[in-house]
């Protein structure tokens, strides 16, 4: 694969997920912010451009051995995907950490305060993205399965609860995936990358390790949309 400073970054993660292992070390958005260039992301995050590219090009040398080519998938496969590994992942984990960040913000909010804005942000985002999943349940990822059932000869389908795919996917799926991208790095950014204070106990511990692997989870399933099903759904449409 032919890396350059002008690579789209979602494009060279949806060709070799093994890119999104470099882009996290930089600390650079693979998903939400994955239609930037190269080029751009390290100027924003004051990286070497050399440098990172050498990274790149060193995990697209490298043999590829188990990696999942989930864009060759068929998009009825890949939706299938998305919600039982993403969409039960989030429902479950989401019940699961809520307790967790109350009782270390009940316990250790006097010392850090941030804890009580790290809760109402995971709050927030719970309801939210339980919100998102139920539009790309109903609404979204069923037309899309009937574009992909379409046989020649039959009625084209039509979307049902808005107009247009792309625009629908840019105004209100991709925004709203933008929303959560911002909310997790604002929790992040509080937690000092999920690093464990000196006086932290072993359920502050467990609680932030618990946010960084969701955050992780929601990383790749946003790129799965945002950079495979999406484009690819929109390009069938036009196809047909």
């Amino acid at each position: 694969m032919k890396v350059s400073e002008k690579s789209i970054i979602g494009e060279l993660v949806a060709a070799d997920y093994r890119m999104a292992s470099v882009f996290h070390a930089h600390g650079i958005d693979f998903c939400c912010k994955g239609n930037r260039p190269v080029e751009e992301a390290c100027a924003e995050n004051k990286i070497e451009v050399s440098k990172l590219l050498f990274q790149l090009e060193d995990v697209a040398s490298a043999q590829q051995e188990g990696a999942v080519d989930y864009k060759s998938w068929p998009l009825d496969l890949l939706i299938d995907y998305i919600e039982k590994k993403h969409h039960r992942y989030v429902t479950a984990k989401s019940v699961e950490i809520k307790p967790f960040l109350s009782k270390i913000a009940d316990v250790h909010g006097d010392r850090h305060p941030e804890l009580h804005e790290v809760e109402e942000l995971f709050d927030g985002a719970a309801a939210a993205l339980a919100q998102h999943m139920q539009k790309e349940e109903l609404l979204l990822f069923p037309y899309i399965k009937k574009l992909v059932n379409y046989k020649s000869g039959d009625p084209l389908p039509q979307p049902v609860g808005f107009e247009s795919l792309e625009a629908y996917i840019a105004e209100t799926m991709q925004t709203e995936h933008e929303n959560e991208g911002e909310r997790f790095r604002r929790i992040a950014e509080l937690t000092d990358n999920y690093q464990t204070p000196a006086d932290g106990c072993r359920t502050y511990e467990v609680s932030l390790a618990m946010l960084k692997e969701f955050e992780a989870d929601l990383h790749q399933h946003i790129h799965l949309e945002n950079n495979i099903l999406f484009p690819k759904s929109i390009q069938l449409e036009k196809n047909l």
